[in-house]
């Protein structure tokens, strides 16, 4: 592996059904997220600030 590669990983709540997300964070400060279902199907990018206010917001949820 690369290491530009991102480096993807899982909740530790996940309970390994295969039917969540992963997350990374890359080179340039953003934070990628894809689908463990569809790997190959594309990924979202988010600046630091938005996934922090998305996590923020998810554990208050």
């Amino acid at each position: 592996m690369k290491t530009s590669e991102p480096r993807w990983r899982t909740s530790t709540r996940s309970n390994g059904t295969g039917v969540c997300v992963e997350v990374a964070d890359n080179l340039r400060g953003r934070v990628l997220v894809r689908d463990t279902k569809d790997r190959d199907g594309g990924t979202l990018t988010f600046g630091p600030a938005a996934w922090q206010a998305f996590v923020t917001l998810a554990k208050n949820a």
